[in-house]
């Protein structure tokens, strides 16, 4: 569903992707780990657009690098910021209304589907969404872009500064998304997560993708995690 083939990035003259090559296939979660300045959210982001790529980015067998952003999520592609950019001063119930991607047609997401996964966003869906916690922020962040219906989402770092049952809630919503069709890109720095959830495994390192393989193979190479994972 998603090919990237030689994929580099600048900031300036900073070199930070180095011929990055990655797949995610339908319905598949593939999580991409390593430390952090490794170049893993700028990769993310010049595949939506926010960066601009040098290299070659197919999604559903379409040519989508360079793109605008919102040409590229109309086209079925979802991504979740790490830095929650929600509407502060919107309820959350008009936070997700404003993910639709149209309000005549139906997704495989609704308002209700988010309240059913999460109990505590029914409980404050009229309230400012500024005044939520970091766990009901993200909750709603990734519960607004499915409302978009993507084909694919691309979330990044979803459970940093979390509580771990908030962790683990968060875990499980990922499970249910690949469980209705969608595929996942997961850009996360908890390990454990990742190796549960995850049907393969890139790691990153300097730019360059330095491991690719089942989560059985990352946990049998302890070279690859000492020295690209571990601090």
């Amino acid at each position: 569903m998603l090919e990237v083939r030689d994929l580099h990035a600048y900031y300036g003259k900073s070199h930070i992707l180095q011929g990055v090559d990655l797949d995610v296939g339908e319905g598949e979660i593939v999580s991409l780990l390593g430390r952090n300045g490794v170049g893993r959210s700028t990769t993310l982001k010049a595949i939506i657009g926010e960066v601009p790529p040098e290299g070659s980015i197919s999604f559903k067998g379409e040519e989508i690098a360079g793109r605008k952003s919102h040409v590229i999520a109309r086209k079925g592609l979802g991504y979740v910021p790490e830095n929650r950019d929600i509407f502060p001063t919107l309820t959350l119930r008009q936070n997700l209304i404003l993910g639709q991607k149209s309000a005549r047609a139906q997704g495989r997401w609704s308002i209700e589907d988010a309240f059913e996964l999460f109990p505590n966003l029914r409980e404050r869906a009229d309230i400012s969404a500024g005044v939520l916690s970091g766990g009901e922020q993200q909750m709603l962040t990734i519960c607004r872009t499915m409302m978009g219906d993507p084909d694919l989402v691309m979330i990044d770092e979803p459970t940093e500064g979390l509580a771990p049952q908030i962790v683990e809630r968060v875990g499980r919503l990922i499970e249910e998304i690949a469980a209705r069709g969608v595929a996942i890109l997961l850009v996360e720095q908890k390990l454990t997560i990742a190796l549960h959830i995850s049907a393969r495994i890139y790691v990153m390192g300097h730019g360059r993708i330095t491991f690719e393989g089942t989560p059985e193979d990352l946990r049998g190479n302890e070279q690859i995690r000492k020295e690209w994972l571990e601090v």
